[in-house]
């Protein structure tokens, strides 16, 4: 007697589909934290390790475990994750003092983001802007 195949239609791979083996460990304060900015920014463990310099699996331990970074290493990925190092480190509640708030904050943080030559562009702009305001009154 032969054996019989039973085929079942396969589910096509999405980019919500997770990759790897979960783990049972629960993240770090500081692994949460990377892990939502990196989430929020739409990259992948993979694409923020090669940007860092590192491996999938070194980066995805700091994303899950307690990690000493080095200083240089911080400021690397908080501005890869376009965030402050502050905020990954948990110094930051939320708000920030002295500086724009609600939508203008979100826009110079989307400035900060631009290449420098663009930036440039930007604060011409809006320093010719300000001074306008400043001499009318």
């Amino acid at each position: 007697m032969q054996a019989k195949t039973i085929m079942f239609p396969s589910m096509p791979y999405d980019e919500d589909m997770p990759q790897g083996r979960p783990t049972n460990r629960p993240r770090s304060d500081f692994g949460q934290r990377v892990f939502e900015a990196r989430k929020r920014l739409g990259v992948s463990q993979v694409e923020v390790a090669h940007q860092l310099g590192i491996t999938q699996s070194a980066y995805a331990a700091w994303e899950r475990d307690a990690v000493a970074l080095r200083p240089e290493q911080l400021a690397k990925l908080s501005r890869i994750l376009g965030t402050s190092a502050d905020e990954l480190i948990g110094r930051e509640d939320g708000r920030r003092s002295g500086g724009p708030s609600g939508k203008a904050r979100r826009l110079f943080e989307q400035v900060s983001r631009l290449p420098r030559s663009q930036q440039l562009h930007v604060l011409t702009v809006v320093e010719a802007f300000v001074e306008k305001k400043a001499a009318e009154g």
